[in-house]
């Protein structure tokens, strides 16, 4: 019986390649939230971490880019300063941006099954601007319904903040922040269609 090392040795790289861009995208997704910045209509932040998330389920597909999410999570969670304005510990997991993060991975998978067409990991500079822009619009309401749903349980359930409505979690949790997201959705396009990428 004999067995094929350079099947192995292939499946081996494949698996090395895709874990040292998880933890690239990772450690991007930690740079990305260092962009932070109060935003007057809302209590959460704006950054650019909704980016990050689009680029993982474009680039490292619905199986790693989730794991790069998770990644990214459990390391702020245990002390790195990688949440956004560079903070950092468990707290921030459980606060009033709870449903963003933990909306993160989810949407990060459903973009690239939408994107990839399934579940393996496809050349993602063949796919379609339309294909690609899909699969962010379904991650961004993925992203905002979970965000605005953890706003409003963290304000109806803390004593020392202020009752809120459905509707003022809705508005002030995922709406004001449509626009941004939109400019988010064209810079992944045209990171993904860049010269640079193709070059890749």
């Amino acid at each position: 019986m004999s067995v094929d090392t350079g099947d192995v040795d292939l499946v081996g790289e494949a698996v090395a390649e895709n874990l040292a861009r998880t933890a690239v995208f990772a450690a991007l997704m930690g740079a990305f939230a260092f962009v932070s910045f109060p935003y007057p209509l809302s209590p959460g932040p704006v950054t650019l971490q909704v980016l990050g998330v689009f680029l993982a389920g474009i680039m490292l597909g619905p199986v790693w880019g989730p794991v790069s999410i998770i990644l990214y999570l459990l390391a702020g969670a245990v002390g790195a300063p990688v949440f956004e304005g560079a903070s950092a510990g468990l707290g921030h997991l459980f606060g009033p941006t709870v449903g963003y993060l933990f909306s993160f991975p989810i949407a990060a998978f459903v973009i690239g099954v939408v994107v990839h067409g399934g579940f393996e990991l496809d050349g993602y500079r063949d796919v379609s601007v339309p294909r690609l822009v899909a699969g962010m619009v379904v991650g961004t309401v993925i992203i905002y319904a979970f965000g605005a749903a953890g706003l409003y349980y963290v304000y109806t359930t803390t004593p020392d903040l202020p009752n809120w409505t459905v509707w003022k979690a809705i508005v002030s949790g995922a709406l004001v922040f449509l626009p941004a997201e939109a400019l988010k959705m064209a810079a992944a396009v045209g990171i993904v269609r860049s010269e640079f990428m193709a070059a890749e």
